[in-house]
């Protein structure tokens, strides 16, 4: 019998974990019909055929999480809790947990219920069918700014013209991965981790799945808009060189629009002479130059901070704990 384990890194979720365990607990036992594309009848996926395995990294939570985790382990020995001895971010407790987890594929999933457990025989199904990566694409992204959304969009286009790889809009970390994706995945040891983009990186056989994204059942997503932001530097400049390309040839323009205005200034002075004026020009030209200096440094300070933080060689999370069932390690 195959082994899955679910993966699901916590920060904050105290309001959620009883409603997830519930569901997850149901996924089991259940034999779920599906509609998969290009199947003319409906099919049906026993779970029971499984062996299902769960494991839950807190990510340095602030409220009852841990205790809630704890309590879940207590009932059920499936469950694993990795417990870190701070909030190191998700990509880093992601990592932690592929570290650590077993089974012949791994589900990743947020605790929020806002990635729909009704959507995992689906892709149990279609990894049954050969595919080491099964992704959730959303249909609807739930409840949303239409600025955040529209941003969303912008950077995902943005990422996709610019990156070395092709990205993919509206999927996120909900999907099914074979052991042999995680295990690359695990081999990817840098700090400044844009997973999103890693899992297109590797390669490996893709099917998507579509679905609906839930609200959140409870509490408030630790994702603002700031956090939000680094991450889109972060993907950018991890899978592309091509801003500082940019840099360079912005200056480079700038460089020879600045060389012809002062031929043009010289020929007009010599010809025509020139007056004491163009002091607002003057200064529009300083500004101008200025600010793309600021610029160019600012992305060279970017990838340079990537490199500071790469050449520490810090881990990317430290283990507080490794919690079983009536066992603490």
């Amino acid at each position: 019998m195959k082994t899955i384990s679910i993966l699901i890194p916590c920060h904050n979720e105290e309001n959620n974990l009883h409603y997830l365990f519930e569901a997850l607990c149901d996924l089991t036992l259940k034999e779920a019909e599906i509609h998969p594309e290009g199947a003319d009848t409906p099919i049906i996926i026993s779970m029971k055929d499984y062996n299902w395995k769960f494991m839950f990294v807190n990510d340095g939570s602030s409220d009852d999480t841990l205790t809630i985790l704890r309590e879940l382990a207590n009932k059920d020995e499936r469950i694993t809790i990795i417990n870190l001895s701070r909030n190191f971010g998700k990509e880093n407790a992601m990592l932690a947990g592929m570290d650590l987890i077993e089974g012949n594929a791994v589900i990743i999933m947020d605790a929020d219920l806002q990635h729909p457990v009704e959507t995992i025989p689906e892709m149990v199904y279609w990894w049954s069918k050969g595919y080491d990566d099964v992704y959730g694409r959303r249909l609807v992204r739930g409840k949303e700014s239409v600025l955040r959304r529209n941003m969303s969009m912008v950077f995902y286009k943005t990422l996709d013209s610019i990156a070395d790889i092709n990205t993919l809009p509206n999927v996120g970390d909900f999907r099914l991965l074979d052991r042999k994706v995680i295990d690359a995945l695990r081999s990817l040891r840098e700090t400044q981790r844009y997973t999103k983009g890693l899992y297109c990186w590797v390669g490996f056989s893709k099917k998507g799945v579509e679905f609906c994204q839930a609200e959140r059942t409870g509490g408030k997503s630790s994702f603002n808009f700031f956090r939000l932001l680094n991450l889109a530097i972060d993907g950018i400049t991890d899978f592309s060189t091509k801003p500082l390309r940019m840099a360079s040839i912005a200056g480079g323009i700038v460089s020879f629009l600045a060389f012809t205005y002062m031929i043009f200034i010289i020929v007009k002075t010599i010809i025509w002479g020139e007056p004491v004026t163009g002091f607002p020009t003057l200064i529009c030209v300083i500004l101008l130059l200025g600010g793309l200096q600021l610029l160019a440094l600012g992305v060279i300070g970017e990838y340079l901070g990537r490199i500071f933080n790469e050449v520490k060689n810090r881990p990317p999370y430290i283990i507080e704990s490794i919690i079983k069932k009536e066992t603490e390690s």
